[in-house]
């Protein structure tokens, strides 16, 4: 009903962010559906922090959320917060979300070097710093759930 009125922006920022930056976060994936179908919503508008509903979206792990807005072409992958200067890649691999990190792989425009801005760490260097070490094989899990700093 609220987005059938012309005068309800959909874009409109409150004090937690956007609609789209919100179901985002949460992992509302029928609400960000709605919000995708919408011609005036913009799915790449940071919120608080500067992060945009991709950066949330893999921060907190919600694979169908990132899959919905990497479909997207006006979604930017290395678009990083104000905040922490991390790109969405960044967040995924501190935070241990494998799935995301995969999904997030295999968009093409994807810069996966991309040093935050804020302590110049690389996603390698992050993933490095969470590894672990599997004692019974030669393999090193990169990344790992690690308790959530940030």
């Amino acid at each position: 009903m609220l987005l059938e009125r012309e005068d309800v922006n959909p874009d409109q920022a409150s004090e937690d962010g956007t609609p789209m930056s919100l179901a985002a976060e949460y992992g509302y994936e029928r609400v960000v559906k709605v919000l995708l179908e919408q011609g005036n919503v913009n799915p790449d508008q940071p919120g608080k922090g500067g992060r945009t509903p991709l950066s949330l979206a893999t921060k907190h792990g919600h694979e169908e959320v990132v899959k919905m807005l990497l479909e997207r072409e006006d979604v930017n992958p290395n678009q990083v917060d104000t905040e922490y200067g991390r790109a969405p890649i960044s967040w995924a691999v501190w935070n241990g979300h494998e799935a995301v990190v995969k999904v997030l792989l295999e968009r093409e425009d994807l810069n996966p070097d991309q040093a935050n801005t804020k302590y110049r760490q690389t996603v390698l260097s992050l993933a490095a710093k969470n590894a672990a070490e599997d004692s019974d094989s030669e393999e090193i899990r990169f990344p790992i759930k690690r308790k959530q700093w940030l």
